[in-house]
């Protein structure tokens, strides 16, 4: 890992951003952090549109961290932002965008293809950044993870067991093999549900909530759109993370 930029948020909170690699990220750390003291932390997931473009709600969401005692990181998907294009994904949503354009249903053939290989190729550069992270003295774990494309969420849970508890965002396109895998998830979950997600199969959603093994799960079900999230919403996934990482 080697940080090529650092600079203070609202005077409490270093934002440094790093390469891994060819792999950019940014980690966010409350003024709290040190060799001395060091903080839990909690990987932010993002869908794959780039960090540039979605910057703005990371920061928002690695504030509240910070609020928390908690440090934050997040790592460039592969295919988006910066690092090389990647055809096959290319293909893939361009295949997405001109089904839900015609009104046609979202087939699992397209599904598989846009998921499947994003999580193969990014949950060992999750695991990779976490080894990173976890080697600096002001990280000291236990470690979350929050948000982004739930099935690389899924994977994250089942194969990691440094992660203890996970927030997912439910709505992203889920290929059917994530049911089993949700099966194996046995680490607390809250997962947050926009009822009237136009983007969002409901049922799909509610399965796979119910698909999920763990013995502690919560789904928070709120009514409006993809992008009507209540504020108190984050209220309570901010709680949820307190419990579980203090």
């Amino acid at each position: 890992m080697r940080f090529t930029s650092e600079r203070r948020l609202d005077g409490d909170v270093l934002e440094r951003e790093f390469t891994l690699g060819e792999i950019p990220g940014v980690l966010w750390t409350p003024e709290s952090a040190s060799a001395s003291a060091p903080v839990p932390l909690i990987l932010l997931g993002h869908p794959p549109l780039g960090l540039r473009k979605v910057y703005p709600r990371l920061a928002g969401r690695a504030r509240r961290a910070a609020a928390d005692g908690f440090a934050a990181a997040t790592i460039e998907l592969p295919g988006s932002g910066d690092r090389p294009r990647w055809a096959a994904a290319e293909q893939a949503r361009a295949d997405l965008r001109r089904a839900m354009e015609a009104g046609e249903p979202v087939g699992d053939e397209i599904i598989d293809a846009l998921i499947l290989p994003l999580v193969e190729k990014s949950v060992p550069e999750w695991q990779a950044a976490l080894d990173a992270l976890l080697s600096l003295p002001e990280i000291g774990g236990p470690v979350g993870y929050s948000g982004g494309v739930i099935s690389i969420g899924i994977r994250l849970a089942v194969v990691e067991p440094r992660i203890v508890a996970a927030g997912f965002f439910a709505g992203s396109l889920v290929p059917r093999a994530m049911f089993e895998e949700a099966r194996r998830v046995t680490i607390p979950l809250h997962v947050l549900l926009q009822w009237d997600d136009e983007g969002n199969d409901r049922q799909a959603s509610l399965d796979l909530f119910d698909a999920f093994g763990t013995k502690e799960k919560t789904l928070h079900a709120n009514m409006g759109g993809h992008t009507g999230v209540p504020q108190f919403a984050g209220e309570d996934a901010a709680g949820f993370f307190a419990r579980h990482l203090r």
